[in-house]
Order: C-alpha cells, then sequence, then structure tokens
C-alpha cells in the first residue's frame, strides 16, 4: 500500500512539473512565435485564433482543450487505460489552466530558435508525462492507442496528422507560421524518439556456453522468451549457442546487464527492430 502511495505520489509530482514546463513553453515560445505545435494544443491555439480575427471573440485557452480533449479521454477509458486516463485528465486540466494564468516570458523573437528549442521543450514535456504513463492529451492517445493495439512506434503517425492541422493554419494565418510549427513539430518528435522507447524494440543476438540461464535472465527482466540456436565457432570450431530475442528499447540496458551476470563471457549485439510481426509481450496500462 505505502509503495503504491508513493508511486501515485511521483506521478502526481512528475505530471505537475510537465504540466508547468509546457504551459510555460506555450506562453513563452509557442505564443511569441505564433506558432501551431499539433495535436489538440495546436488546435486549441488555431480555433482561438480564428475567433478572435474572425469574430472578435476571445476563449479561454482551458474550455476549449478541454471539450477537444473529451474524446481522446473517451478512447483513453475504452481501450487503453483507466488510471493511465485519469492522471492524463490531470495533466490536461493542470496545463489548461496554467496556461490561462501564469504570464508569459518573452525569450527571443527569432522564429527559427522558436521553432526548434520550443519543439524540443514540448518533447521534454511530453516524455516526463509518458514515463509515468500519462499523457498530454489529444493526439498522444491516439499515438498510444495505435501502439498498444498495432504494437509499432506511432508518433510519426501523429506528426502526419499534426501536418494536416498545420495545413489549415498556413490557409488561414500565412506559411510562414505553418512551416515553423512543421519544425516545432518535428523537434518535439525527434526529442520523444530519444526519450520515450516504450514502443521501439531491439533484436538480440547473444552468442554463449549458458543459454538456459541467459534465456532464465531474459524472461524474469523483461518476461520475453528467447530462441536458442545450435552454431559452432569458426575460430576455435567448438560448439556455441546463440540466443535470439526481442525486446524493448526501454528494456535493453536492464536486459544485457542481466545476461553479463548469467554469462560474463557472452558476445552480445544489439541491432534496431524496424518492424515486428507476431505475438510480443506488452505490459499493460494500467
Amino acid at each position: 500500500m505505502n509503495k503504491s502511495l508513493k508511486n501515485d505520489g511521483k506521478r502526481i509530482l512528475v505530471i505537475c512539473i510537465a504540466a508547468v514546463i509546457m504551459s510555460m513553453n506555450i506562453k513563452s515560445f509557442v505564443r511569441t512565435g505564433g506558432l501551431y505545435p499539433g495535436g489538440a494544443t495546436g488546435l486549441t491555439i488555431l480555433i482561438q485564433s480564428i475567433s478572435q480575427r474572425f469574430f472578435h471573440i476571445s476563449l479561454p485557452y482551458t474550455l476549449v482543450n478541454l471539450l477537444l480533449n473529451a474524446f481522446p479521454v473517451y478512447i483513453g477509458f475504452r481501450y487503453i487505460g483507466k488510471k493511465f486516463t485519469m492522471y492524463s485528465c490531470l495533466m490536461i486540466f493542470l496545463s489548461g489552466i496554467l496556461t490561462d494564468i501564469i504570464p508569459g516570458q518573452i525569450i527571443t523573437y527569432d522564429p527559427l530558435l522558436i521553432s526548434i528549442f520550443g519543439g524540443m521543450i514540448n518533447g521534454l514535456a511530453i516524455s516526463l508525462c509518458l514515463s509515468v504513463d500519462a499523457t498530454t492529451g489529444g493526439t498522444d492517445f491516439i499515438a498510444i492507442f495505435f501502439s498498444e493495439k498495432k504494437g509499432m512506434d506511432s508518433w510519426n503517425l501523429v506528426l502526419g496528422l499534426n501536418i494536416i492541422i498545420l495545413s489549415a493554419a498556413g490557409l488561414l494565418f500565412g506559411w510562414d507560421k505553418a512551416l515553423y510549427s512543421i519544425i516545432f513539430q518535428y523537434a518535439s518528435t525527434q526529442v520523444l524518439h530519444v526519450l520515450y522507447q516504450k514502443y521501439q524494440k531491439k533484436t538480440l543476438f547473444i552468442v554463449t556456453n549458458q543459454a538456459k540461464s541467459v534465456c532464465q535472465a531474459i524472461n524474469e527482466v523483461s518476461n520475453h522468451g528467447a530462441t536458442i540456436l545450435e552454431g559452432e565457432g569458426s575460430y576455435e570450431h567448438c560448439e556455441r549457442h546463440v540466443v535470439y530475442s526481442v525486446v524493448s528499447s526501454a528494456e535493453t540496458k536492464k536486459v544485457v546487464n542481466a545476461v553479463r551476470k548469467a554469462d560474463a563471457n557472452a558476445f552480445i549485439n544489439t541491432v534496431r527492430t524496424e518492424q515486428l510481426s507476431g505475438r510480443f509481450y506488452q505490459k499493460p496500462t494500467d
């Protein structure tokens, strides 16, 4: 019980930090550069801009953002996980409120610097949420849904969806801001790829004389199985075993360390897995 409360407290703290980072990024970078960062955030800003320019109505960020997240939140509750969605709702609400109330601090007016560093900060905020099994809402729910169901890294798909939103912004408010927004979104996606690797996979080829111990170590750390292949060392012409296994990129370091403990002399080759078809264990989202 104490461990559960500690984990929940950690998740809430990280979400609060991520909400502060995201709201400050919106006020200091996104609004200053006149960018549309994609997803529910970008669509919210786009709707606010349309309302202000064409109807002279100032809409609050929180209200629009909550309405746009209604359907993604439903997807989260229905298909991903209730606790995951509850923490995501906390992030959506906090980031919306903070965006409305905190003052903006202008750091630079250079649109390229705003696009690159604003995108990186945005990717950091999203990665913080994902690291504690939560999300910033909007298209992030869609990315997690496809990643869970299809077993693939779907963030590039989200980038494609966001480009559609940015194209609409370009038609209405000028292509220069839309193109800078694409740079913003690309930088954000690349940071996500580096910091969040749950749905990326690595293939391990392990040459060892302790095949059973190595397989057991892999299973204990990652809950994944392995295949033992028989081989022959070309130099000494003696029998060798090759253990073949696929694990998530986030687990690779722990798995390699466990293999080293099982066989200190093991030869380990780690290869990035581009596409995987077949049964692959994925830890369920709560």
